[in-house]
């Protein structure tokens, strides 16, 4: 959430409720153009707990739409690494493609002292799925954040100029709306209906 935030308004807030699924539309500047971009924040955790199936679930409808991705996890925190691998797995089981871009980011660069994971293991893990491995400081650097959404649009655009098959795809498959959107748009039409009534 703080990389998403930090890209769409070039300020780091520290304090936010992470990974609440919203979903972002802003216009990236790419190559001479601009390219209308959707970022959809989703639950990054697999793990065991109650609920999920329907963490998974609320995930898989992300991945299906989604053209590219970026992992994200805190060099401080080595649960959030060790999420990586079943992620990939994961967005791999839906987009068996290879060459739907992954990008594998190692978070709070900056927090040395607080470190739990090494960058060679970031690395490592990098080079065993076969993606582009980045570590960043969302707080510190927010070139380095635009840097990696830009190298990741870069890589879904040549994608999309690939061939006719992936924009397809992309048109078939319905874009996610926002949680909150979607909440809204469900409490105006129970207003409408108790008005009608």
């Amino acid at each position: 959430s703080a990389v998403i935030v930090r890209f769409l308004t070039k300020r780091f807030i520290g304090d936010y409720e992470p990974n609440t699924g919203n979903l972002y539309s802003r216009l990236v500047h790419l190559d001479g153009d601009h390219v209308a971009v959707q970022i959809q924040d989703t639950p990054g955790c697999i793990q065991v707990q109650e609920d999920c199936v329907q963490v998974l679930d609320s995930l898989s409808r992300c991945v299906k739409w989604a053209e590219g991705f970026l992992l994200v996890y805190s060099i401080t925190d080595y649960s959030s690494y060790q999420s990586i691998q079943p992620l990939h797995q994961h967005i791999r089981k839906v987009h068996p493609d290879a060459r739907t871009p992954i990008i594998i980011v190692g978070n709070k660069a900056d927090l040395l002292h607080a470190r739990q994971v090494q960058a060679k293991e970031g690395l490592q893990l990098a080079n065993e799925l076969g993606s582009l491995f980045l570590e960043i400081s969302t707080s510190e650097d927010s070139q380095g954040v635009c840097d990696v959404f830009q190298y990741l649009c870069k890589e879904v655009s040549k994608l999309q100029h690939a061939g006719s098959t992936d924009r397809r795809r992309s048109s078939i498959i319905p874009r996610p709306k926002s949680p909150n959107m979607q909440d809204l748009k469900r409490r105006f039409k129970q207003a409408l209906s108790s008005k009608v009534k």
